[in-house]
């Protein structure tokens, strides 16, 4: 029997059935039993599609475990599937200060984060990520002291966010952006772009120029899921 994705796919692969032969062959013999749950949990989310691609979630996971990260942020966290992911990776002892406006999503997944025996890893923050970065950078003992961080929030703010993660982030840490080519249209012409999409059209084409004249990082933008630009500090 066939293993699905349990909700559409976000990836930007010529077919769905590209898509799918990547996730069976690479991702799923390899996904953790609780991840495998709390992707199926938020499947009946009516937003379901806000989750983190689990191909991305993959690659994710190599950079954490790469970087050999334990101290890390997270910057929109929904039902908590690459939260549940980073805390997987990192060591017993390690922390994430997870950030979102909505508890309830979070909640969701919450019991399979319990269940994995991963919520002592957690540090969960009902706010705007702002407020809670500039928090963190009023303690000179907290710059330079993070190793990896994740963002899927606001394209409004993504260089607002980026700004402040540089002070955050180690030399050598690395800092993931999701959705960085908004559904294939920064590459569309602006007729055929659905009106919705058209201002985080608009934010992603400026961060992603913005990042690409940031000499501070190395970067990297993969077409998984929905786009993921890779910012390793390099000073």
């Amino acid at each position: 029997m066939e293993n699905k994705a349990s909700s559409p796919s976000k990836g930007l692969l010529q077919s769905e059935e590209l898509y799918q032969y990547v996730l069976e062959k690479s991702v799923f013999p390899r996904e953790a039993e609780f991840l495998k749950e709390l992707r199926e949990v938020t499947a009946a989310h009516p937003r379901a599609t806000m989750a983190t691609a689990p191909d991305a979630g993959q690659m994710i996971a190599m950079l954490l475990s790469l970087v050999g990260a334990k101290r890390t942020i997270e910057i929109g966290v929904f039902t908590g599937y690459s939260l549940l992911l980073t805390a997987l990776s990192i060591p017993d002892d390690g922390k994430i200060i997870a950030v979102d406006l909505n508890r309830q999503a979070y909640e969701m997944g919450l019991p399979v984060i319990k269940k994995a025996g991963m919520d002592h890893k957690i540090d969960f923050m009902e706010s705007a990520a702002l407020p809670v970065l500039e928090k963190l950078l009023e303690s000179e003992t907290n710059e330079r002291s993070f190793d990896f961080a994740y963002v899927d929030a606001d394209k409004v703010n993504y260089w607002n966010y980026h700004e402040r993660l540089m002070k955050l982030l180690r030399p050598g840490g690395i800092v993931c952006y999701d959705n960085t080519l908004w559904g294939g249209t920064v590459a569309m012409p602006e007729e055929s772009v659905p009106e919705w999409m058209e201002a985080g059209k608009k934010w992603t084409i400026e961060f992603n120029e913005r990042i690409a004249a940031d000499s501070r990082v190395q970067i990297c933008l993969a077409p998984l899921g929905d786009g993921i630009t890779i910012c390793r500090r390099i000073k």
